[in-house]
Order: structure tokens, then sequence, then C-alpha cells
């Protein structure tokens, strides 16, 4: 299990972001926690474990994932979550 580490960039509030990013991973049947500030995730994809973190600073959301299954790609998870909330 590999970490991953990447910044998702946006517009608008950080509450906006936060809440799209808080239904995406509860429409996985995920769990998020946190605030405007940092907080941290975990969802079950194929029964994998995702677990990660966030921090906001300015308009960057930074993500750390600390555990991901072995074969999916850090790529695969920035480009889905960039596009979960773009």
């Amino acid at each position: 299990m590999s970490a991953c580490n990447f910044n998702i960039p946006f517009s608008g509030s950080a509450e906006d972001i936060l809440l799209k990013a808080k239904k995406s991973v509860e429409s996985q049947s995920g769990t998020f926690n946190g605030d405007a500030n940092a907080g941290n995730f975990e969802l079950s994809i194929f029964g994998n474990a995702i677990i990660g973190s966030y921090t906001v600073s300015g308009q960057d959301m930074n993500v750390v994932i600390e555990e991901k299954p072995f074969l999916v790609p850090c790529s695969a998870i920035e480009g889905f979550l960039k596009k979960q909330l773009s």
C-alpha cells in the first residue's frame, strides 16, 4: 500500500468544494469528517480501503492518500477526485 500526495485547485469557497467531496465519498458508502481547514475520509472500492486526509490552503486542497489498493495508481485516484470535484 503506497501513499499519494496531490493538490486539487478549486474556485469558490472551501465549504462548497468540501460539500462536493463529502457527497462523493458518501455516495460510495464511505465516511468523510472535517471542516474547511482539514479532515479525513475512508471508502472501500472492490473490498479495498482508500484512506486519506486533506488540508485546505487558499484555493488548493492538498490530499494525502495514506492507504490504497496496490494495483490502483495514484494518478487514477487523483483523476477521479478532480472529476468529482469540478
